[in-house]
């Protein structure tokens, strides 16, 4: 039987998710949690062969939580399941160590066909990825035509949490680095995206997630 750990804070969607879970393999043992802090103790308590994991819940990591799970579970699945930008933090969270990434919008048939994918080969990729992988390939020496897809794991941190509002000595914090740190890393996006404000990165940011490269 296999053991199915979904990790989600909305409880319609872990009730959805499951009825699609049940559906589609009906021996599975669905266990969920609401927070990060539940997830590690099911993965620290009880093997589990995929996780499926929303990354805005309470407790979250951004990047980090994928490590965090393999320590305990060095060999588990994770489908990260999020309404974040597919074309933006895919890439990302793969390379962080997650099995796929899958947009919360996606169709039913592709959500089981990404489940499917991950507990029958281990992996899954979208087509918005399968572009990207194909783009970086053939485009190596080049950045991409989108800015935000220059950014690294930790500039995309430190630009989200500033994009809410954030000072710098709470993102250093929640970070865990120092407000130093944080200011370097800022002015790296701000030379990235050839912005010279927060209100201007927003803009920049809001005209990315519509297609527009926002220049």
């Amino acid at each position: 039987m296999k053991q199915i750990l979904l990790v989600e804070d909305h409880s319609v969607v872990r009730l959805a998710t499951r009825f699609l879970i049940n559906d589609l393999i009906g021996s599975a043992n669905v266990l969920e949690a609401s927070n990060f802090e539940e997830a590690l103790t099911q993965v620290a308590s009880t093997h589990i062969d995929l996780i499926i994991l929303d990354i805005d819940i309470p407790g979250g990591e951004g990047f980090n939580m994928i490590p965090r799970i393999r320590k305990l579970q060095p060999k588990v699945c994770i489908l990260v399941f999020s309404g974040m930008d597919e074309a933006l933090y895919a890439m990302h969270y793969l390379k962080a160590g997650a099995n796929g990434f899958l947009a919360k919008n996606s169709p039913q048939q592709t959500i089981k066909t990404a489940i499917l994918s991950v507990l029958e080969k281990g992996r899954y990729v979208s087509d918005v990825v399968q572009q990207q992988l194909m783009r970086h390939t053939f485009e190596a020496n080049t950045n991409s035509e989108h800015p935000l897809e220059n950014l690294s794991q930790r500039e995309l941190e430190v630009m989200d949490l500033l994009l809410d509002g954030k000072w710098t000595k709470e993102i250093a914090t929640q970070l865990n680095i120092t407000g130093s740190s944080v200011s370097t890393y800022k002015s790296r996006i701000f030379e990235k995206l050839e912005v010279s404000t927060i209100i201007e990165m927003f803009v920049k940011v809001e005209h990315y997630k519509n297609g527009s490269p926002g220049k």
